[in-house]
């Protein structure tokens, strides 16, 4: 299977025209069978404004830097939503926020102190901090123990991408796994985008399109979304059933860190539930033993 490291603009927009109608884009209904999933090339060109040479050459990849109203004219026949819309534009080869020090090097995993007391200040809401691509940088004490079984990997193993893919607790742990697994993807298609050259964010997506067939096929599906907000089931080993609403908040002067706290509304059984978080985990194991605070350690 031919898995792209950096997203290419021809595929997203195949695949987008390829989910959208002709009645949805306002063309006529035509009779008989048609060889075209969605819209073809040249209703996309016509609905758009452009001539269908211009469009294919975009499609193509083959169009410099095409203009930012040509990319809104495509994107509002493909009915691109605001996330897919910011990605067409990176994809096209507008300036990305970043991508000036994203280069090829690795990315700094490390927290300012404030962000780390962050974590301690939104206690008892679960919150950990992730990279652009999915690592685990820091949790609060809740925040560790809202994903079993993620401590016995290495810390430069910690990712929940790479944990709601391979490790055997995720199945279980998440009552909405085929959701969560979606967005897992989703985002880092977003973040592939944004970072076409970030080694990092491909050698996550290289890794798990190897080792699961599930992440390759969702991988495929070409999905984009950045994960801002939303809820998760849990089925927890040490709680029981819970429903977290969780935020995603991007942490400034930073490779693409975000801050994702948990929470649910005081005084009912979710919230009681992630209350009980704080007394079923066991005691610090030897990689993460010395503290940087009262509940919240690096990973």
């Amino acid at each position: 299977m031919d898995i792209d490291k950096a997203p290419g603009l021809g595929e997203f927009l195949r695949t987008r025209r390829a989910r959208v109608t002709p009645e949805q884009a306002g063309l006529p209904a035509t009779t008989g069978r048609r060889r075209t999933t969605g819209l073809r090339r040249e209703e996309v060109a016509l609905l758009a404004g452009v001539s269908i040479e211009y469009y294919r050459r975009l499609e193509q990849g083959k169009q410099h830097r095409p203009g930012a109203a040509v990319l809104a004219a495509v994107g509002r026949v493909l009915r691109l939503d605001e996330d897919e819309q910011r990605h067409l534009v990176q994809l096209a080869g507008a300036p990305r926020p970043g991508a000036a020090d994203a280069g090829t090097a690795a990315p700094s995993r490390a927290l300012r102190p404030d962000v780390l007391r962050m974590l301690d200040i939104v206690d008892p809401c679960p919150a950990y901090v992730l990279s652009r691509a999915n690592d685990l940088l820091a949790a609060n004490a809740r925040g560790r123990l809202l994903l079993p079984g993620i401590e016995e990997w290495p810390a430069a193993r910690r990712n929940t991408a790479r944990y709601t893919f391979l490790h055997p607790a995720a199945r279980s742990l998440y009552g909405n796994w085929e959701d969560v697994a979606a967005a897992t993807v989703a985002h880092l298609r977003a973040a592939a985008g944004r970072y076409p050259d970030a080694p990092d964010v491909a050698g996550v997506v290289g890794e798990l399109v190897v080792k699961s067939e599930e992440f390759a096929e969702m991988w495929q599906r070409y999905e984009v979304r950045c994960r801002t907000n939303g809820r998760k089931h849990f089925t927890h080993p040490g709680t029981g059933t819970m429903t977290l609403g969780y935020e995603a908040y991007e942490v400034a002067r930073t490779d693409g860190h975000r801050l994702i706290v948990y929470q649910a509304e005081p005084g009912s059984p979710d919230h009681d539930a992630m209350l009980l978080l704080g007394h079923v985990g066991a005691a610090p194991s030897p990689v993460d033993a010395a503290p940087v605070g009262e509940g919240r350690r690096p990973v």
